[in-house]
């Protein structure tokens, strides 16, 4: 990459700041954060870039306002260009693993189910080292398997593992709301929704970061360690199968209705409108299947 996340957050930031365009309402970190769809920690080195440069200043009372070289600026600055996001290899590739493993689903057991360095490297246009870093963390998240002396295998899916998974998922999600429900900041809850709003669907970039929420703020380890060790793949089967438009904003009302449920303390119904959504994406998998095969 020609730059990290924070570097392209900080310089990402100076373009609007100094174009005074389609900034946050709210300069926060949460804000900020769910805006590039990123934890906080990248958010805050590049928030510290900005304070140092003075193209932010941070109050008192800990809330950030434009400085006085943001206030500065040119009347050309809006004429400026954006930086150019940078290429996450690692979601690349691993969108291209999901779609090998829906490929295999339901094809004989003499296709090879093997992925190439050298290949992969070729394709992207980039280090055969850096595809190989990349496929060792894709198999620390379960989306491949190393064999020795035989290369990387690609999982097939098994819809009879994903219907098991979606059943444990969904006891397990609800349990971690019900744990974590006193733990709950109001202003998470805000961003969260603000996140499936109209602007992010029509996008295609919705907040879908409530599911990991609940698991981290039930603080049980025990479920954290259940989706940390089981969760990357199917995570990543169910971004993909949400690509169409109809599909995102079907998802972003379900996070919706969870969250203005959990807001007002209406556990039950909460707890029903996130047990739904969890299964609701049985029927989407079963369609990308279907669309993927029709494609081959």
């Amino acid at each position: 990459m020609s730059v990290n996340i924070s570097e392209y957050i900080e310089q990402d930031l100076e373009s609007r700041i100094r174009s005074g365009s389609d900034l946050p309402d709210r300069l926060t970190l949460s804000s900020i954060a769910g805006m590039y769809d990123v934890s906080l920690t990248p958010v805050r080195a590049a928030l510290d870039g900005l304070i140092e440069r003075k193209l932010l200043v941070k109050q008192e009372n800990g809330r950030l306002q434009l400085g006085a070289t943001a206030r500065a600026r040119s009347p050309r600055a809006k004429s400026a260009p954006r930086p150019m996001p940078p290429v996450d290899h690692d979601a690349a590739i691993g969108r291209e693993i999901i779609l090998l493993s829906l490929r295999q689903h339901g094809l004989q057991d003499g296709v090879d189910p093997f992925v190439r360095e050298e290949a992969m490297a070729e394709q992207h246009g980039i280090g055969r080292s850096l595809v190989r870093s990349t496929f060792q963390r894709l198999a620390g998240g379960g989306l491949l398997e190393h064999v020795p002396r035989c290369g990387w295998r690609v999982p097939r899916f098994d819809q009879d593992e994903m219907d098991a998974y979606l059943d444990i998922r969904e006891t397990l999600e609800v349990k971690a709301l019900d744990l974590g429900r006193a733990s709950l900041d109001p202003e998470d809850v805000e961003r969260m929704i603000e996140g499936n709003g109209a602007p992010a669907v029509q996008r295609g970039a919705i907040d879908n970061t409530l599911h990991a929420y609940f698991v981290k703020q039930s603080g049980n380890r025990y479920i954290e360690a259940f989706f940390a060790s089981n969760g990357r793949y199917y995570n990543a089967l169910f971004d993909y199968a949400a690509l169409g438009a109809r599909v995102v904003a079907e998802m972003a009302a379900q996070h919706v209705e969870i969250l203005e449920h959990a807001r007002a303390r209406r556990w039950a119904k909460a707890r029903a409108a996130l047990g739904h959504h969890i299964q609701s994406q049985r029927p989407v998998m079963e369609a990308m299947i279907a669309s993927v095969r029709q494609g081959d």
